[in-house]
């Protein structure tokens, strides 16, 4: 959020992402954005002044996660084999996505032109933290050359989405993830 934003604008935004996060948190990503106003106590048309999109509002609620995971890559980076650093760390985006309602939905891609003002900087940010794993692990043969961050993404993303509705999505998630794992060490 700008700083330079007045006092009471800076205690709506407060208050919208405080209760954007319990409804995202209860509700998932089609939490209803008019409830969030009305539970704030503001109009739907200041959610909308903080908030443009759906996504900005699910990556603003996100943020803390994906801090983590790009500190938990930042952990990773250069200790132990690499492709086990790498899949560590991707089973965290897993896990954390199928953990945190709205996280996956936040890291789609929609396929909208790049917006520079509200592109998603959830994607960008675990792309550039997961970089320096992807890239160890493909110097030392241990994934095939051409698999990008923004693949891995996709694929957790993916393996999330459709798992979000199981009886247990965290374990079908995390089973799917293993799975789909073979097919991205290079062919021997």
């Amino acid at each position: 959020m700008p700083d330079h934003q007045r006092a009471d604008a800076r205690r709506n935004y407060a208050r919208i992402l405080a209760v954007a996060e319990e409804e995202v948190a209860a509700r998932g990503a089609d939490a209803s954005l008019e409830q969030i106003a009305r539970t704030a106590g503001v109009g739907s048309a200041t959610v909308r002044r903080h908030f443009p999109t759906r996504r900005a509002l699910l990556e603003a609620v996100s943020r803390t996660r994906i801090e983590a995971l790009c500190v938990r890559a930042e952990e990773l980076t250069g200790r132990g084999d690499s492709r086990d650093a790498l899949l560590e760390w991707m089973g965290d985006v897993v896990a954390y996505c199928v953990s945190a309602r709205g996280l996956a939905a936040a890291l789609t891609y929609d396929g909208s032109p790049a917006d520079p003002v509200h592109e998603n900087s959830c994607s960008r940010s675990l792309e550039e933290a997961g970089a320096p794993l992807l890239r160890r692990a493909v110097r030392d043969g241990a994934v095939a050359a051409g698999v990008t961050v923004a693949d891995l993404i996709t694929l957790a993303v993916g393996i999330v989405l459709a798992t979000e509705h199981h009886r247990d999505p965290a374990v079908e998630a995390d089973r799917l993830f293993r799975l789909a794992v073979v097919g991205l060490s290079p062919l021997r």
